[in-house]
């Protein structure tokens, strides 16, 4: 049996460049709210980066949602790697291109370190694609765990290319 986490605020990084990547990240955005222990709580503004790591793919758009949840981080991350899978996510080349990218970026004060998940997003701290858009809809003082205040790495991490898509 699963255990519920009454009411958890968790952020999910959202990313895609393959098969008209804002479509991709509206219709995760549905999917991700219409699921059973989960309720939106805000949706950041779309952003474009390049990618991290092979260059010859296109550029990524990217999106942080913050949600509510009743479900564990290892369940969530389940449901978030089937709606991937149903968007035809296939894990082929390391930080390859995709047409879906679900990341649990934080999971409540939660620090995870499991196999499978890693909480939170080991990376996020050096990414402006993630940083961005999740101070666009967190308080500047979150904390981000093992790591510090949003404020603190927002400013340590320049926009270096990143460009927010008007709404």
């Amino acid at each position: 049996m699963t255990a519920l986490n009454p009411g958890v605020e968790a952020y999910i990084g959202l990313g895609s460049n393959l098969d008209n990547p804002v479509e991709q990240l509206k219709q995760a955005r549905a999917e991700i709210a219409a699921l059973a222990g989960v309720a939106e709580l805000a949706f950041s503004p779309l952003y474009r980066s390049a990618p991290v790591g092979p260059q010859d793919q296109p550029d990524f758009i990217n999106a942080v949602m913050k949600i509510s949840t009743s479900l564990s981080a290892a369940e969530l991350l389940r449901q978030l790697q089937a709606i991937e899978n149903d968007h035809g996510r296939l894990r082929l080349v390391r930080w390859g291109a995709r047409t879906l990218d679900l990341d649990i970026l934080l999971y409540g004060p939660s620090i995870i370190a499991e196999a499978e998940l890693a909480v939170p997003h080991p990376e996020m701290a050096k990414r402006a694609f993630v940083l961005y858009p999740l101070a666009d809809i967190a308080p500047a003082d979150l904390p981000i765990p093992g790591f510090g205040p949003l404020a603190d790495l927002l400013a340590a991490c320049p926009k270096a290319g990143l460009q927010r898509l008007e709404p």
